[in-house]
């Protein structure tokens, strides 16, 4: 009645084995899913390629940000995330080193400010885009929503992201 039989051993062997190997395959999975850096690239393709001045908001659940004019990349727990933008270059509109937006105009116009009561001309706010997108960025912390405006002035067409 109490005997051992050598097949049991073997088994409850076997059983503990995977039990040990399946706590670890868990341990290292991310503890969140990944940022999604597809939907804000679509968001931000969805309102540069529209025809008509449009603004969006698209909600960021990532610690880091870095917005190129040609791509997003986000940074949060589950990984770092690249999605490229296949529509026109944008205009990222972000803080600089100091804390302090790049070019503050911009981000009036981003806030909703018509561009003709920042900008002297179409030709001013063409200069300051321009200087916006050539601006080397890197990392900085990811906001809570991403605001994506599209906005003409004059012949000017210019999608700002902030």
């Amino acid at each position: 009645m109490f005997e051992t039989h050598f097949d049991a051993t073997y088994a409850w062997l076997g059983l503990a084995v995977v039990s040990v190997a399946t706590a670890g395959v868990a341990a290292t999975l991310p503890a969140s899913p990944p940022p999604d850096a597809a939907g804000v690239a679509h968001t931000i393709e969805t309102v540069a390629g529209g025809e008509y001045p449009a603004t969006a908001e698209h909600g960021v659940a990532a610690d880091r940000i870095r917005l190129t004019p040609r791509s997003v990349s986000l940074d949060g727990g589950g990984g770092t995330i690249r999605a490229p933008l296949r529509g026109p270059r944008i205009t990222p509109v972000q803080t600089g080193e100091n804390g302090e937006f790049d070019d503050e105009r911009l981000r009036r116009v981003l806030d909703g400010v018509p561009p003709d009561a920042v900008f002297d001309d179409p030709e001013a706010l063409s200069a300051a885009a321009k200087r916006a997108r050539s601006t080397d960025r890197g990392w900085r912390p990811a906001p809570e929503r991403l605001t994506v405006r599209r906005v003409h002035y004059g012949g000017v067409h210019v999608t700002l992201v902030g």
